[in-house]
């Protein structure tokens, strides 16, 4: 008996060896986690979508793609707003090829847009865990990119989503959009949400932020912020030395390519505490709830 369970064993491990094995090897595995809640109405939602597509439709962006030690990513896309609302709209792809970039910037132009209601940014980094996870490709690295026009105000707190997030050694990236216009519901834009995403939602190594002035300037950034995560490019820390530039020559004067130790702990590689707390969002919400209408949502 004992030596049948020591053959069933051997064979499981040969099984799972020879699974990650099968696992095509990639430069980068993106997650690209895009905000619809209710403070964007239809014509931004438009402006974020064709934001990406041109983004993935640029030759530079293609070259940065293409142009990395295995000479593929892979990238998968989802849209998300409420605490358990997240869809996803193209799952993880192969980028190994100018005809393979072009498809899947054709299937997210196709794809429909759609708005939802509350900000749940811990909801969209809890969604991305397991995303990860499931992927059929060995990477490098792996970045969840979040873009959003507002602070956490719903499901669990952002910062305990990170932390989970960094366990499994997944960075993230922030891209903010500075909306300086009310929602529907008239809430306030929140002048400081860059430094918000700085401190509260993006850590691990090279970690950065990305700042759209508006939804005008977005496809501007979403291009930088994807030739910086795809050449691995991001600002300069206590832990990282050296200069960087982008694959189209831009130089960025605090950036760095140095490599980060396998055993990093990517749950030590955040931002010093938010000095407004990173539950500001919540309480925001609450307050503004509590004021217009008399009620806190729930």
């Amino acid at each position: 008996m004992a030596k049948l369970l020591r053959l069933v064993a051997l064979s499981l491990l040969f099984a799972f060896s020879a699974s990650a094995q099968d696992k095509k090897e990639v430069d980068l595995a993106l997650a690209l986690a895009i905000d619809i809640s209710g403070s964007i109405d239809p014509d931004e939602a438009k402006l974020q979508r064709e934001g990406y597509v041109q983004a993935f439709r640029d030759p530079v962006v293609v070259k940065a793609i293409l142009g990395g030690s295995h000479g593929r990513i892979a990238v998968a896309y989802y849209e998300w707003s409420d605490a358990w609302v997240q869809r996803l709209l193209i799952d993880w792809t192969l980028l190994d090829s100018e005809a393979a970039v072009e498809a899947f910037a054709t299937r997210l132009a196709n794809a429909p847009i759609s708005i939802a209601r509350r900000t749940s940014i811990s909801g969209a980094i809890r969604y991305a865990i397991p995303l990860f996870g499931r992927s059929p490709y060995e990477a490098e690295r792996k970045v969840l990119d979040v873009s959003g026009d507002g602070s956490n105000n719903d499901g669990g707190l952002v910062t305990d989503m990170r932390y989970e997030a960094l366990k499994e050694r997944i960075v993230i990236n922030g891209l903010p959009i500075m909306n300086d216009r009310p929602n529907p519901f008239g809430f306030p834009s929140e002048a400081d949400l860059d430094k918000y995403y700085l401190h509260c939602v993006t850590g691990g190594p090279r970690s950065f932020v990305e700042v759209a002035t508006n939804f005008d300037d977005f496809p501007r950034a979403v291009r930088k912020k994807l030739l910086q995560e795809v050449a691995d490019v991001g600002p300069r820390r206590d832990f990282d030395i050296g200069l960087g530039s982008l694959p189209d020559g831009t130089q960025l004067a605090q950036g760095s390519r140095r490599p980060v130790r396998s055993e990093a702990d990517y749950t030590s590689f955040v931002r010093p505490e938010y000095e407004l707390g990173c539950d500001i969002g919540e309480r925001r919400s609450r307050e503004f709830w509590q004021r217009r209408f008399g009620v806190t949502p729930d």
